[in-house]
């Protein structure tokens, strides 16, 4: 049995455990296979626009009736530095020479932070939870959330974060240590203040706010649950383990890529968006530096081209396999199974 006060009866599942949203690799299959196992499956939805949300809500609710979790950016709009993308545009322009592609693009703005259009979808919608990285949208945005019977989480990668997202109305918190895979979830003006590990975070975010704490970061088995839960976490939030899901929307270079992939393998760059995300290393994080990169999301949009290239070489090189350190503990099998693996680990290994 789960503690009686875990995060599940809050979020309407059976187990305490939250699939991480992984913006761009979650898909619907995979968020209704893991509410369907009892847990909350979130989908990444930083990216996509009003219409694109409503048709992957219809897919999920078409495959399952249990709650589920939207998730969405909602980073400050960037200011382009002209000198610094001179910089950039050369450095990349070797590469595109190199692939044939002509001249680097100018500096784009991919997709902007949490928008009404967006947010119009989530008041249809009501989701069970609406969670944030980045920090929050502005009070009155959160109240309306709020109001449509959505609870609102978002990610805090230091004690200062987490008690802000406390103040501004956060009902969960996920305190994400430094070895998580993909962005960082962190809003201060620092970007690397977020070099906390999991273990050190999580009970002093713990001792530090009211509302419950979900912990993750190298979480990938029932062992690091049960220790989450020991540091005083209510839940946990897991990603890279669901990289080897089926379920999981996956480039067949990327897939391989994490085959034998260890903890020594991942790193913090900014070079792929902007801000630190951490992804298997390739060519492009060794050869370009993390000073050299533009605000986020423009960066990205200096490599989007590079990305559309349809080659596994081309891809491994140059295009973020995000992943976190517990990437060595990834196991192949469907996301369903994956979840009931993970509960019987963790029960087995708790104080009953």
């Amino acid at each position: 049995m789960w503690p009686k006060n875990s995060v599940a009866q809050l979020l309407g599942t059976a187990h305490p455990i939250v699939q991480a949203p992984m913006s761009g690799a979650s898909t619907p299959q995979l968020v209704a296979a893991v509410c369907n196992a009892g847990a909350l499956g979130s989908l990444g939805c930083g990216t996509l626009p009003g219409e694109a949300i409503r048709e992957q809500i219809g897919n999920i609710r078409a495959a399952t009736n249990r709650p589920f979790n939207l998730n969405f950016f909602v980073h400050a709009r960037p200011a382009v530095d002209a000198a610094a993308t001179k910089r950039m545009r050369a450095r990349l322009a070797g590469y595109y020479a190199e692939l044939d592609l002509g001249q680097v693009p100018d500096p784009d703005e991919l997709f902007p932070p949490f928008s009404e259009d967006q947010l119009a979808a989530v008041l249809e919608a009501r989701p069970r939870v609406v969670s944030f990285q980045f920090g929050l949208p502005a009070p009155e945005t959160v109240q309306r959330i709020k109001a449509a019977g959505s609870l609102i989480l978002s990610s805090a990668t230091t004690v200062a974060e987490a008690r802000d997202l406390e103040r501004r109305g956060a009902d969960i918190i996920v305190a994400q240590g430094a070895e998580a895979g993909g962005h960082r979830g962190t809003f201060s003006d620092d970007l690397g203040a977020g070099s906390i590990g999991t273990f050190a975070l999580v009970p002093q975010i713990v001792d530090a706010v009211r509302v419950p704490v979900i912990a993750a970061g190298g979480i990938a088995d029932g062992r690091g649950i049960a220790a989450a839960f020991a540091l005083g976490a209510r839940g946990v939030q897991i990603g890279t383990a669901f990289l080897g899901t089926p379920e999981v929307a996956m480039l067949p270079a990327y897939r391989k890529a994490l085959l034998g992939a260890t903890a020594e393998d991942t790193r913090i760059t900014r070079v792929f968006t902007g801000r630190p995300a951490r992804a298997l290393r390739c060519r492009l994080t060794d050869e370009v530096a993390d000073a050299d990169a533009l605000a986020f999301p423009l960066q990205a949009s200096l490599l989007a081209p590079i990305w559309g290239v349809d080659d596994d070489k081309v891809q491994s090189a140059f295009m973020p396999f995000w992943a976190g350190q517990s990437v060595a503990l990834m196991r192949e099998m469907p996301a369903g199974e994956l979840i009931e693996k993970l509960a019987a680990e963790a029960q087995a290994r708790m104080p009953h």
